[in-house]
């Protein structure tokens, strides 16, 4: 009993570890430049006396979906996202470069462009810090361009250059900030083929419908778990009474 009990224990809570992921994925549905997150359960050996056929299924994430979220056309000059593959790079909270989709970018009362977070966006030399200006416009390439507060149009200058890259996707892990990074550490080497899409964002790749059934499906296997406990306790008690009328 004991064994069959501890089986559906460990099944019920790597069920509840899944649930975690789809959960999160969904309270993610809406979230701008946001990856769904991959899980699935690998067999993983049992350590200690027994046979090697002994393993436990455990809920692990394997990595994220890296297919396109669907364009949002805004009109706004600081929205961007990102055509393809590709990154943009953000001074992460910790001081490190991180790298996100995210692209509804905002400037900040001394002028620093972060993303929605406030995140510095990083341009090939650092934080992006741009003047006062009347007009911002950023070409498909990166390239910031300002028209000076109090100038005609016809003063637009090219004043900086939001970092993009394009590392592999098995060079990148996500970290707890939110942002992926380097596995590593260290940083991504400028790409200058990515491309942007202006006055646009990248929605969530998620699928809220196939997320739904994902979480239905893991319900009644966290149910079935259950009832196994249920079911031991039951057989327990039978096989007491038993054996106090022998």
């Amino acid at each position: 009993m004991d064994r069959s009990v501890y089986i559906a224990m460990t099944g019920a809570t790597q069920t509840m570890r899944a649930q975690d992921a789809v959960s999160h994925n969904l309270a993610n549905a809406s979230t701008v430049g946001f990856k769904s997150e991959l899980s699935a359960f690998q067999s993983v050996p049992v350590l200690g006396p027994g046979q090697a056929t002994r393993v436990n299924a455990v809920a692990e994430g394997i990595g994220e979906d890296q297919s396109q979220g669907v364009p949002l056309q805004t009109g706004r000059s600081l929205d961007i996202a990102v055509r393809g593959s590709g990154w943009i790079a953000v001074q992460a909270p910790d001081g490190t470069e991180g790298y996100t989709r995210a692209g509804d970018l905002q400037l900040t009362a001394d002028g620093t462009l972060t993303d929605a977070r406030g995140n510095p966006v990083m341009g090939n030399g650092g934080p992006i810090n741009l003047p006062q200006s009347s007009q911002i416009s950023i070409g498909n390439d990166g390239t910031i361009s300002t028209v000076p507060l109090g100038q005609g149009p016809n003063t637009v200058a090219a004043v900086a250059q939001i970092k993009l890259v394009n590392p592999d996707a098995t060079q990148l892990s996500k970290g707890s900030d939110g942002l992926l990074h380097m596995v590593g550490g260290g940083q991504a080497d400028p790409d200058l083929t990515v491309r942007l899409s202006t006055g646009a964002l990248e929605g969530s790749n998620v699928n809220p419908s196939s997320e739904l059934v994902k979480m239905i499906s893991l319900s009644r296997q966290y149910e079935l778990q259950v009832r196994s406990i249920k079911t031991a306790e039951d057989d327990s008690d039978a096989s007491t009474k038993l054996l106090q009328t022998s």
